[in-house]
């Protein structure tokens, strides 16, 4: 059997090979029954017999439900509910839904009833069968978000309502210096949520394509600058960063706020789980987007032990904390997002001081009336 296509009469046709384009039936990725119109079995592809764990040379010539015999989640008989050949004649199929396999494996099915007029007699009966495995990733990944945050979420808030019960109730007994103290705290656990929050839209943006970069002029020297001073503002000691810069740069567009939260995370890693210098480069590079010539490379680097190799390529997933534990392990993910929406790319690596190295490059992404 082979897929084509249409040809009736007057019926646009594609120039060249496609206008004879057949497609084997087991080239298709997902799982392909098709019945005749007594219900036999006339076409049974690999993916279905993956899926199913069933040879084609056993359901060919089986009538449908034997060879197919599918479950709804109640233990019902599905052929029998839905009954394509006896049903109502105005039908045209099933929409896709969770059923079961015998022995309760579960597989996302999809029906096509073939008429030759539109109330006529079933000719053909269609299935698609499609794993869920991949869906249930997606469910699983949903799943740890949401016990994740949740645990993030109940650490500050616990703080912060138990320190204004406690100030609300017994406000008179606590000197000045207590109450600041109280305060602080329920403002850096404020704080806190916020970015927790902050992080979710940005995972949201990212996942669905919406993240949005309003592009500026910026001197990424100066960010990195800025982000450094703030350290040694809280206490790091000032020969503990190396700041190169290489001249002349290319005029970055960027968004500046994205660019600053890119920085920013990329430098506290390295504070945080690094030891030694940390060195960041600041680089004229090819750029990443075809049909320009520059753009602009940061790489942040440390003296640490670095990542191990093993995990290099989880590093930009979700949850990834590397052997260190705190944080949400989803600052990389988003830092990621932020780099690609700008059309930029981002690797990782092992630096020449032996410790980890991040590196992003952004085309310079300048408004056309300056080219």
């Amino acid at each position: 059997m082979s897929v084509g296509t249409s040809s009736a009469p007057g019926a646009a046709r594609p120039p060249g090979d496609l206008a004879e384009l057949h497609v084997d039936p087991d080239d298709l990725p997902d799982g392909l029954v098709v019945a005749d119109e007594h219900g036999h079995v006339i076409c049974f592809n690999a993916a279905a017999a993956r899926i199913t764990a069933v040879q084609a040379r056993d359901a060919l010539g089986q009538r449908l439900d034997k060879a197919l015999p599918l479950e709804d989640l109640e233990g019902r008989r599905w052929w029998q509910l839905t009954d394509p050949y006896g049903g109502l004649a105005i039908r045209v199929g099933q929409p896709e839904r969770n059923l079961l396999l015998p022995g309760g494996r579960e597989v996302l099915v999809t029906v096509r009833y073939v008429r030759t007029e539109p109330t006529g007699p079933v000719r053909r009966v269609v299935v698609s069968l499609r794993d869920t495995e991949a869906r249930r990733r997606t469910e699983r990944s949903h799943a740890e978000l949401i016990a994740t945050v949740a645990h993030e979420l109940r650490s500050p808030l616990t703080s912060v309502k138990g320190f204004t019960a406690t100030l609300l109730a017994k406000w008179s007994r606590f000197t000045d210096d207590q109450k600041r103290l109280m305060l602080e705290t329920v403002d850096a656990d404020a704080d806190r949520v916020t970015r927790l929050i902050a992080e979710l839209l940005d995972i949201s943006r990212i996942d669905s394509g919406r993240l949005e970069v309003r592009r500026q002029p910026v001197d990424i020297g100066a960010a990195v600058g800025r982000h450094i001073q703030a350290y040694v503002a809280a206490g790091q000691p000032a020969d503990r960063f190396l700041l190169r810069i290489a001249q002349p740069l290319p005029a970055l567009w960027a968004d500046p706020d994205k660019v600053d939260q890119v920085l920013s995370n990329l430098i506290e890693n390295a504070v945080r789980h690094g030891e030694g210098t940390v060195t960041i480069d600041v680089t004229p590079a090819a750029s990443p987007r075809e049909g320009e010539e520059t753009g602009t490379s940061v790489t942040v680097s440390d003296e640490g032990a670095g990542i191990p190799e093993e995990s290099m390529n989880r590093v930009f997933t979700r949850f990834w904390r590397g052997s260190k534990r705190g944080g949400t392990g989803l600052g990389l993910y988003i830092v990621k997002g932020i780099v690609e929406a700008h059309g930029g790319v981002i690797t990782v690596g092992r630096a020449p001081g032996g410790g980890a190295e991040f590196r992003f490059t952004l085309p310079v992404s300048a408004p056309a009336y300056l080219a």
